[in-house]
C-alpha cells in the first residue's frame, strides 16, 4: 500500500472546495458523471484506431444507492486507471490548478461553478463526502488500484479486487448532505444535468411487459374468453437519451421528430411550436442545436430561461443571456457547442470571443430561416405573424445586422388583414399618401375597435392603415423613421385624416377671424385647460364637430418610456394632455356660436365634448353617469 500526501501547497484545500462550491453543490454528480462520460468516449476512440485491444461492447454508466452505508456509487465501463495513472492524475494533474484556484478565489467566491474551469472538477465530490474512494482497472492489462482519501491532504493507494474494466467511485456522504443518498432527488439531478448524456446512464430497475410474450387466451368453464396478464420483466432503467434529435442531421430527421423532441424537452407544453430552426456549424466553431418558435402574442414578460445550454451534451445552464442575442432568449431549445466552457461565470462567457460569434451566427442563421419560410410559404407565414412578430421587431430594434436582413421579411398588416412587406406598402401608397412636403405618410392604428371612426375617415381618403398594436411599436416606427429615407408614422387618431397627411387644398373656414375669437372663448370658459388644448380647424362640414387626438411626439414618448425607454424626457409624471379640434365648418359649431342661452350652451359643449371622448374611451365613471344621464334628458 502506497500513503502520501497530495501535491498541494495548502494545509487543506476541501474546506475551500466547499466553501467556493457551496452555493452550486448539486453539481458534484454532473462533475462526476461527465468525467466517467469522457473516460468510455475515449476508449472508443482507441477501440475505433485500433490503440486498445479490447472490446467496446455497449458500456453505460451507473449510478447507485447504498442508504444504508451512506454512499453513493457511480461505476463506468471506460479506460479506467493503473496506479500510477492514479497517482498522476488523481493526486498531481488535477491539483495543477488549485495553487491559481486559491490565488484568485480564496477571498471572495466569484464564481460558485469554478471548480471544472481549473480542472478540479473530481474533487467536487469532496462538497459532499467526508471520504471519497476510487476503484479502478484498466483497459491495460494491470492489476485493479484502489485510492481512498478522506478530505485530508493524506491518501492512500493499494492494489484491488476488481476484474472487470473500468472506474467505480464510492462517495461517503455526510451527515449534512443526506439528501443526496434520496432517489428522488439523484433522480431529479440526472434529468437536469446528464438527461441527453451520450452514454445511457442507469439508475435502478423498472418492470416492463414482456415483448417476447404473447399473454394467452384462456376460456372458463361457461365458454368466456378472457387475456392471461402480460408477464412482466425487469429491466435497467436508462434514464436518458443517447441520441437527442440535435446531434442528427437535419436530413435525417422528419417534421414529427422534432415535434417528439420539442415534448421531450417541455413535456408540460401543451402547444405545439411554430417551427423550429436546425444549427450545425463546424466552422470557425463548433455548435449544434435546435431552436423552436413558441406562440408569443404581444407578451413581452415571457419567461425567458428557456433555451438550454449544453456542453457536449453536458446540460450547463438554462440562462444564455449573453451568448444568444437577447431578442431571440424568447425562443426555447437547446445549443450545444464544446467552445462554450463548462463552469465560467456568466460574465466570463459574455466576454469571450468565441461566444460573441457563436451569438451573431445564430442571429443570422435565425434571419436567414426566417426568410426561407416567408419565400417558400408566404401565406402559412402570414398566419403565423401575429405569434412571431414580436421577435422580430424586439430583434429589428436590438439588433443591427438582424435589423438589415429583416426587410425582406418583416411584414406590415393593414386593418383589413392584408399584409405588405414594407418595400410593397411603399409602392401601394406612395401615390396618395405622400404630403405637399413631399413626405410619405405611414398611417397606423393600435386598436381596431377603439380607433374605428378615424380608420373609418382615412379609408374614406383612400388611404392604407397599418395595424400595428406590439407594445414595442413606438420605438420601431421610431427606428424606421431614422433609417428609412423621407418617410413618418402617424397614428390615425394622432389628428383630424386632413391634418395628418396635408395636402395643399386648404378648406375655407365658415367662420371669420372675429367669430373664431369669439367661439373660442366660449369654449375656454367650458373645457378644462389642463386636459385639452382646444384648436380651431376649417374641415369638411360632413366631418364630426369636435374630434380628440393626442400630439404625436408625447404619444409615442409615454409608450416608449412604459416599454423601457423614453425616461428620460420624463413623461411619466404628465398629465394626460390632448388636443380637441373644432370644426369651424359644422353646423353644430355654428349653433353653439350662435346660441344666446349660456346654459344651453353649455349643455352642447359639454354633450358634444363628452361625445368625442366617448368615441376615444375616455370617458369613465361619474363623467359617464352625467353624460348618459343628460343624454336621455336631451331626447325627452
Amino acid at each position: 500500500m502506497t500513503k502520501g500526501n497530495i501535491n498541494v501547497s495548502v494545509e487543506n484545500i476541501f474546506p475551500l472546495i466547499k466553501k467556493f462550491l457551496y452555493s452550486d453543490h448539486e453539481i458534484f454528480l454532473r462533475e462526476l458523471i461527465s468525467n466517467a462520460t469522457d473516460a468510455t468516449l475515449k476508449l472508443k476512440h482507441l477501440t475505433n484506431v485500433g490503440d486498445a485491444k479490447v472490446e467496446y461492447g455497449n458500456p453505460q454508466i451507473e449510478v447507485k444507492i447504498d442508504k444504508e452505508g451512506k454512499k453513493l456509487h457511480i461505476i463506468d465501463q471506460g479506460l479506467g486507471m493503473t496506479a500510477e495513472e492514479v497517482e498522476k492524475y488523481i493526486n498531481q494533474v488535477a491539483f495543477s490548478g488549485a495553487e491559481e484556484f486559491l490565488d484568485k478565489y480564496k477571498d471572495s467566491a466569484k464564481d460558485s461553478g469554478i471548480i471544472g474551469h481549473f480542472g478540479l472538477g473530481f474533487y467536487s465530490a469532496f462538497m459532499v463526502a467526508e471520504k471519497v474512494e476510487i476503484i479502478t482497472k484498466s483497459y491495460k492489462d494491470e492489476p485493479a488500484a484502489h485510492w481512498t482519501c478522506d478530505g485530508s491532504p493524506q491518501f492512500t493507494l493499494e492494489p484491488a479486487e476488481k476484474t472487470d474494466r473500468g472506474t467505480e467511485i464510492i462517495l461517503h456522504i455526510t451527515d449534512d448532505d443526506k439528501e443526496f443518498l434520496e432517489e428522488s432527488r439523484i433522480r431529479e439531478l440526472l434529468v437536469k444535468y446528464n438527461k441527453f448524456m451520450p452514454i445511457p446512464i442507469k439508475f435502478g430497475t423498472k418492470e416492463i411487459n414482456d415483448p417476447e410474450h404473447e399473454p394467452a387466451t384462456i376460456t372458463d368453464k361457461d365458454g368466456k374468453e378472457t387475456k392471461e396478464p402480460k408477464r412482466k420483466i425487469t429491466v435497467d432503467n436508462i434514464i436518458n437519451n443517447p441520441n437527442p434529435a440535435w446531434t442528427k442531421q437535419p436530413a435525417d430527421l422528419e417534421d414529427q421528430d422534432y415535434k417528439d423532441f420539442y415534448r421531450e424537452l417541455y413535456p408540460m407544453q401543451f402547444e405545439e411550436p411554430l417551427f423550429n430552426i436546425h444549427l450545425n456549424v463546424d466552422y470557425p466553431f463548433n455548435l449544434t442545436g435546435i431552436l423552436y418558435f413558441p406562440k408569443l402574442s404581444n407578451d413581452m414578460q415571457i419567461q425567458k430561461d428557456k433555451i438550454q445550454l449544453y456542453q457536449n451534451q453536458v446540460f450547463v445552464t438554462d440562462n444564455v443571456e449573453g451568448i444568444v442575442p437577447e431578442f431571440l432568449t424568447m425562443l426555447r431549445g437547446v445549443i450545444d457547442s464544446p467552445d462554450i466552457p463548462l463552469n465560467v461565470s456568466r460574465s466570463y462567457l459574455q466576454a469571450d470571443g468565441a461566444v460573441k460569434k457563436i451569438s451573431s451566427y445564430i442571429t443570422r442563421k435565425v434571419a436567414d430561416k426566417l426568410k426561407s419560410l416567408f419565400n417558400n410559404n408566404r401565406e402559412d407565414f402570414e398566419a403565423k405573424w401575429n405569434d412571431i412578430k414580436i421577435v422580430i421587431e424586439y430583434g429589428m430594434l436590438s439588433e443591427e445586422k438582424f435589423f438589415e436582413k429583416a426587410d425582406a421579411f418583416t411584414l406590415y398588416p393593414s386593418v383589413d388583414g392584408k399584409y405588405y412587406t414594407y418595400e410593397e406598402l411603399f409602392n401601394k401608397i406612395k401615390a396618395k399618401q405622400t404630403d405637399k412636403d413631399d413626405k410619405l405618410v405611414i398611417l397606423y392604428a393600435s386598436d381596431k375597435d377603439a380607433q374605428h371612426s378615424y380608420i373609418e375617415a382615412a379609408k374614406a381618403k383612400g388611404y392604407e392603415v397599418l395595424l400595428l398594436d406590439s407594445p414595442i411599436v413606438s420605438h420601431l416606427i421610431q427606428k424606421l423613421e431614422s433609417t428609412k429615407e423621407n418617410i413618418s408614422f402617424a397614428r390615425v387618431d394622432g389628428d383630424h385624416i386632413d391634418n395628418l397627411i396635408k395636402k395643399d387644398d386648404n378648406v375655407i373656414s365658415k367662420l371669420d377671424d372675429d367669430q373664431k375669437k369669439t367661439l373660442e372663448e366660449v369654449l375656454k370658459e367650458v373645457i378644462p385647460s389642463e386636459k385639452f388644448m382646444v384648436q380651431l380647424e376649417a374641415m369638411d362640414s360632413s366631418a364630426n364637430p369636435f374630434i380628440i387626438t393626442q400630439p404625436e411626439f408625447m404619444r409615442r414618448m409615454k409608450e416608449m418610456q412604459q416599454t423601457g425607454g423614453g425616461g428620460m424626457f420624463g413623461m411619466g409624471n404628465m398629465p394626460e394632455l390632448y388636443n380637441l379640434v373644432v370644426n369651424t365648418n359644422s353646423d353644430l359649431v355654428s349653433e353653439i356660436l350662435n346660441t344666446k342661452t349660456k346654459k344651453k350652451q353649455e349643455r352642447l359643449i359639454n354633450q358634444s365634448l363628452d361625445l368625442a371622448r366617448l368615441s376615444q374611451g375616455l370617458l369613465k365613471g361619474e363623467e359617464l353617469t352625467n353624460f348618459i344621464k343628460r343624454s336621455y334628458e336631451m331626447i325627452k
